[in-house]
């Protein structure tokens, strides 16, 4: 089977990029394979639904650039497809001295990225969000909620009405690469192209290896475990609440999410995973972890982190513990409040020396794009990624 363009991946970045470039070369042929029975089926569909504002990143990264961005580009896409979402605003919420401080940093960085955001007291919190108590607080007010499984669904009708296909249920074994072509060894059979882009999520260091591809990198899977409101206390929960985040890790800290349900999420924690994609209470795989355990980065990072990893463990095992969290804040939620939601797997690239990677990384051939790290806030900026991945694929077409 002979096509112009292989994508690999239906999660929300593999869409926006197969559906992006069919629209920009609409009479090519374009594949796009997924390994599982349905799209969106492993970060993109155990997300919180945030449309961040990217106000955490660094000025002038990826990060920063495709979130801004993308949050425009997604309340379009909404807008045009007709999808519900909601810019509720976020308040990101200061307990103590050094989160004050903090605080102050971030604001900082929120003028450097040109986000409107303003700081607000005490009273002001109490006044927006009764149920809150902090020393006082960032407000965004363009931050939103949506379902991304929602969005993958339309990008995928408007990729396929185009002339793009889809296939699901067929994995990709094997990667080869020549002067006139690329081949990927699937499920059903051999599938060739000009060009390919790989956005393979969790899987992402596997189908680099696959394609015979000596990157200095490996996916760690951190389990991200969520708990829900009672019903009668969604009401009382207006903005997206966060804390202020530590700034040496790249997890956000347990927050409350109002979903575009109607739903008020609590979470996530940050622990360690031992199934890359298990998201039931207990998850185990073999092989997922023996190669986790084998590998030199993972020993060190979870060496410069292995105080923050106990109280995560912690913070897993003992609800109290993990409901203190969110009380520093929130002091009315009880442990009895809480239910438990579904879980997520966040795929972290982490280098052999125990780098965490906190940006994107991608690595390139003559005809293959591989996104390796694609880190929250992913789904937020899926757009512009896709239109990135794109802009990559045009170049490789003059230079070939």
């Amino acid at each position: 089977m002979q096509y112009d363009y292989l994508i690999v991946g239906g999660g929300i970045v593999g869409l926006s990029c197969a559906w992006q470039l069919q629209k920009r070369y609409p009479h090519a042929s374009i594949l796009l394979l997924e390994k599982e029975k349905e799209i969106a089926a492993h970060q993109t569909g155990h997300n919180s639904g945030v449309i961040h504002s990217g106000i955490y990143y660094q000025p002038e990264s990826l990060k920063a650039n495709f979130c801004r961005r993308g949050l425009i580009e997604t309340i379009q896409f909404c807008q045009e497809h007709q999808i519900d979402y909601k810019q509720c605003g976020k308040l990101l919420v200061a307990t103590d001295q050094l989160e004050l401080v903090r605080m102050q940093a971030l604001y900082q960085r929120s003028i450097e990225n040109n986000i409107d955001c303003q700081l607000i007291s005490t009273e002001t919190l109490k006044d927006m969000e009764p149920w809150i108590s902090g020393l006082g607080a960032v407000h965004i007010k363009a931050t939103g909620i949506v379902d991304y499984r929602e969005i993958c669904r339309h990008m995928a009708r408007v990729f396929t009405a185009s002339g793009g296909t889809i296939e699901l249920a067929n994995p990709v074994l094997k990667i080869e690469e020549n002067d006139k072509q690329i081949i990927l060894h699937t499920g059903r059979g051999p599938r060739h192209a000009d060009m390919m882009v790989c956005c393979a999520g969790l899987q992402a260091d596997r189908l680099v290896k696959a394609h015979g591809i000596n990157a200095d990198f490996q996916i760690i899977p951190f389990r991200g475990e969520y708990y829900k409101l009672k019903q009668e206390f969604c009401d009382h929960i207006k903005h997206l609440i966060y804390p202020i985040p530590d700034p040496a890790m790249p997890f956000l800290g347990i927050h409350l999410t109002p979903m575009i349900d109607g739903t008020v999420t609590v979470g996530p924690n940050a622990l360690l995973g031992f199934k890359r994609e298990g998201y039931g209470r207990f998850n185990f795989s073999l092989a997922d972890t023996c190669g986790m355990l084998g590998y030199a980065g993972f020993w060190r990072v979870m060496g410069a982190n292995y105080k923050s990893g106990f109280n995560e463990i912690r913070n897993a095992y003992f609800k109290r513990a993990y409901v203190k969290q969110v009380t520093k804040y929130c002091p009315r939620l009880t442990s009895e409040d809480l239910s438990h939601h579904t879980a997520g797997i966040r795929a972290q690239a982490v280098l052999s020396d125990g780098t965490l990677i906190h940006d994107f990384l991608f690595e390139e051939t003559k005809r293959g794009v591989h996104v390796c790290n694609a880190p929250s806030p992913a789904a937020s900026s899926a757009i512009p990624i896709g239109n990135y991945l794109c802009d990559r694929v045009s170049a490789k077409i003059q230079n070939l």
